[in-house]
């Protein structure tokens, strides 16, 4: 069923912006079928590519044709949002003019547009948005590659003992090492995060899209990240695709600690602070013993002490309601990744970016230190979380 969605809408994204593009030029023959094999190629690219990764098919070859893929899939989408503002304007002119049209009782010819005319405004609009779609692709391009924007965040917890007042946490998430994200960039994102110096680093999930044996050599400069108390992660959905028992060994190898429905006490004097996390909501339809469970990630963590859990899904928050976490912090939404379809994410996730407040728990999320799919960040920019922990009231935004 979900092969059946994504063909459908492949078809009618694809579909939709290559009719409209064609309609008002004069291509016929050998030109219209090279044309519309472009369009089916780049609509099947990153489906195809990604079936061959499923297949345990991974090498350059197949990383070039994902590049292609998801470039296109940017560019197109961008484009279908480009013509449908277009079409319903047409749309609207067209019913304004025959309202008028009818109020009036003019000529058709004395306010009707030439054929000719027509067909020049109609390429005209359509030269337009293609290279308007071009341009907002370049720019995209640009931001998703840049490095990320680090957002300050203070988090108020009541509780909090003197100790770890202004303890510094660095999140990431969402990096999606993999077809297009490569070491480079992995070791930009380290630097940013060392700079910081934080007491504590997150990690919350989708750390990688391939398999170990592909991507080993890329995720190596994760194991240079520092911090007092170590780097805690937990699986995102994309580690279940890519060979989740293999990234869990791979992290331990890097040097993080990884949370599987438990947590860790970490002690300052004679105070203490419980970081919990829990693995993806998804995980058990891959790995049965891996099902995420708070309750029992919590479960022996004293009820007099803060405590901080992690997790990929901001949608764990509807499952932690009657438990005594002061601050959730996730990703996996990417905040939308890039205008308009942020709107979408919005709609889709009851908290998908920045900080909210659901009863007496904090709820943070990470828009993504990486991308997925389409390298495109238009107006959501990748993001590394600093957070500073205080006692006393702090703002909400």
């Amino acid at each position: 069923m979900f092969f059946i969605v994504v063909v459908f809408v492949l078809t009618l994204l694809y579909g939709y912006v290559g009719a409209r593009v064609v309609a008002p030029f004069d291509v016929s023959g050998a030109g219209l079928y090279i044309y519309w094999a472009v369009i089916v190629l780049l609509a099947v690219a990153p489906i195809a590519g990604m079936i061959f990764r499923s297949r345990g098919l991974e090498n350059i070859l197949i990383d070039i044709f994902l590049w292609l893929g998801f470039i296109g899939m940017g560019l197109f989408s961008l484009a279908f949002i480009a013509f449908i503002i277009r079409d319903l304007g047409w749309v609207t002119g067209t019913l304004s003019f025959k309202i008028l049209k009818s109020i009036t009782n003019t000529s058709p010819s004395s306010i009707e547009l030439d054929p000719g005319r027509r067909q020049f405004l109609l390429m005209s609009m359509n030269l337009g948005i293609v290279g308007v779609t071009s341009v907002l692709g370049g720019i995209g391009l640009f931001q998703a590659r840049r490095k990320a924007t680090i957002i300050t965040q203070n988090i108020a917890i009541p509780n909090l003992p003197a100790e770890f007042q202004g303890l510094k946490i660095a999140q990431v998430s969402d990096l999606h090492v993999g077809p297009t994200i490569k070491a480079d960039y992995a070791r930009t994102v380290v630097d940013q995060v060392n700079s910081l110096q934080p007491d504590i680093i997150f990690f919350t999930g989708d750390m990688v899209d391939g398999s170990v044996d592909r991507l080993s050599a890329d995720v190596e400069p994760l194991r240079d990240l520092k911090s007092k108390y170590g780097t805690y992660f937990v699986t995102g959905n994309h580690e279940y695709y890519s060979g989740a028992k293999q990234w869990v060994d791979k992290v331990g190898e890097l040097g993080m600690i990884h949370l599987k429905n438990e947590h860790r006490i970490l002690t300052r004097g004679e105070s203490s602070l419980a970081i919990v996390g829990v693995t993806d909501l998804m995980a058990h339809h891959t790995i049965k013993s891996h099902k995420s469970d708070p309750h029992k990630a919590m479960s022996g963590v004293p009820e007099d002490i803060p405590s901080i859990m992690l997790a990929h899904q901001p949608g764990t928050a509807d499952m932690i309601q009657n438990l005594p976490i002061d601050l959730l912090v996730c990703g996996h939404t990417h905040g939308g990744q890039f205008m308009p379809f942020h709107l979408a994410v919005a709609r889709a996730h009851k908290y998908y970016a920045g900080l909210y407040r659901q009863g007496k728990t904090q709820v943070y999320v990470n828009r993504g230190t990486g991308y997925w799919g389409p390298p495109l960040r238009l107006g959501v920019p990748s993001e590394i979380t600093f957070f500073k922990l205080q006692a006393e009231s702090g703002s909400i935004s």
